[in-house]
């Protein structure tokens, strides 16, 4: 175990001095909720249900995140890592592979944690928060996004053979997602055919599945979001426990 979290540790301290997952992970969110906060405000509006801009943008760019190290942050890192050969000389080590890929998942699962909480100090502290729904219920939707996407990130970090290669179709999938899903823009503010379309995207349901939850909806009223998380993770652990590769 001393070596598993001595690896965590260390990739831990990688991550914080990469600008970009760093960046995106972190300060980027922020940013959007400083940004539309100080447009839009935060007053109650019959368009959000009776909450404002920012009650519904807080768990909006939570799924950004999640999307963030899924998408950009785990797929760069492996197929970099992979051409570098420091998976190869990982494997080499007495550590056992589900450890040290269990390390690559608990640093971005905690920086992704990480980048909501400035998120919601922030919304609460500048634009007064609001929040109904369960914290347990929202922090198990997050846990289910979060390694749902992290599942979607390690099929793509098999498939794809280069570190150039996975930055250049991670950033051709996310900027799409997160701006058609509702994690950049509502989705209310959205032609209708592009919400019809936005429902095949991932990360739509994990919007949906977080800014229900928060709001104080039951979990049987987002059934449908679950049931897809739950799939994607299990076809995503199968897949990518088939094509993964070492060097």
């Amino acid at each position: 175990m001393h070596g598993f979290w001595k690896l965590t540790w260390t990739e831990i301290k990688l991550f914080l001095r990469e600008p970009m997952a760093a960046f995106f992970t972190l300060a980027f969110p922020l940013m959007m909720l400083f940004l539309f906060g100080s447009i839009y405000g935060n007053e109650p509006t019959p368009f959000f249900r009776g909450y404002g801009s920012v009650d519904v943008s807080v768990p909006a760019y939570t799924a950004m995140i999640v999307a963030t190290s899924g998408l950009l942050g785990l797929p760069i890192t492996m197929a970099s890592y992979r051409e570098q050969g420091i998976l190869r000389r990982l494997k080499a080590t007495p550590l056992r592979p589900q450890a040290i890929l269990g390390a690559h998942v608990i640093v971005l699962f905690l920086m992704t944690a990480l980048g909501m909480i400035p998120l919601v100090i922030a919304g609460k502290l500048v634009y007064g928060l609001r929040f109904n729904g369960d914290p347990l219920s929202v922090a198990a939707a997050f846990v289910l996004s979060s390694a749902s996407f992290l599942a979607l990130g390690f099929v793509l970090a098999g498939l794809l053979p280069t570190a150039r290669t996975a930055q250049i179709v991670a950033m051709v999938l996310f900027y799409p997602m997160i701006f058609l899903s509702g994690a950049a823009i509502p989705r209310e503010v959205l032609p209708e055919g592009i919400r019809q379309f936005a429902q095949v995207l991932p990360l739509s349901h994990v919007v949906t599945l977080l800014r229900g939850l928060w709001m104080g909806d039951p979990w049987g009223k987002h059934l449908g979001e679950v049931s897809i998380l739950v799939a994607l993770l299990m076809v995503g652990v199968l897949v990518s426990s088939k094509t993964f590769r070492w060097e």
